[in-house]
C-alpha cells in the first residue's frame, strides 16, 4: 500500500491545479515560499488562543493537542518540485515541509506564486507520517506548514511533543524542548 507514504519515491497524482483554482488570489498572498511560510507562522496554540498565548494557555494547550492529533490521523497532499524532492522552504533556519488539506488549497497556493498553470505532481501522506518519519530525514531541523499561505494555515514546528525527541530544536532558558 502506498497511500500512506512508503514509498515516496513514486507520486501519486499529477494534477492541473489551474482547474481547481476557481477563487481568486488577492494581491497580498505570499509569493515566495518563506514568505509563505512566514505567513503561515502561527502554531495551532496560538491560533486557538486568537494569537494571544498568555491569555487562555491550558485551553489554548488542549486546543493544540486536538488539532496535533487531528492532522497526525489525516492524510495531506504533499507536492513535489521539479527535481521529484518534497516541496520545502527555508525559514529562519527551518526547513518547512509544504503540506495542503486538499486540491483546492493546492492550487491557491500554485496560483499564489503563480504556477497554477503547469502540472503540480504530489502524494498523499498521513500526517504522523510527514512528523514522525519525514522531517526525521530532513537536513537540521524541520517541521510542516499545512495550507501555506492561507488564513487557516498553520505550523507543527520542530519541538518536543510534535516531531522525534530525537530531532526536536532544544528551546534554551524554559526547560523543555
Amino acid at each position: 500500500m502506498t497511500d500512506n507514504g512508503d514509498d515516496i519515491s513514486k507520486p501519486q497524482r499529477v494534477s492541473r491545479l489551474v482547474d481547481l483554482a476557481t477563487a481568486s488570489v488577492p494581491a497580498t498572498q505570499p509569493t515566495t515560499a518563506s514568505e509563505t511560510v512566514q505567513a503561515t507562522s502561527q502554531t495551532p496554540a496560538e491560533k486557538a488562543s486568537g494569537g494571544e498565548p498568555a491569555k487562555g494557555t491550558e485551553a489554548a494547550r488542549r486546543e493544540f493537542a486536538r488539532l496535533l492529533g487531528e492532522f497526525r490521523r489525516t492524510a495531506v497532499l504533499v507536492p513535489f518540485d521539479e527535481f521529484g524532492s518534497l516541496w520545502t522552504a527555508d525559514f529562519n533556519g527551518v526547513r518547512w515541509i509544504c503540506a495542503f488539506s486538499d486540491e483546492e488549497a493546492l492550487a491557491r497556493f500554485a496560483a499564489a506564486r503563480g504556477e497554477a498553470g503547469r502540472e503540480w505532481t504530489y502524494r498523499t501522506v498521513l500526517g504522523a507520517r510527514l512528523l514522525d518519519v519525514m522531517v526525521p530525514m530532513l537536513p537540521g531541523p524541520g517541521g510542516v506548514a499545512l495550507d501555506a499561505g492561507s488564513a487557516d494555515g498553520m505550523v507543527f514546528p520542530p519541538v518536543a511533543g510534535i516531531v522525534p525527541d530525537e530531532v526536536a530544536v532544544d528551546l534554551g532558558g524554559t526547560g523543555k524542548q
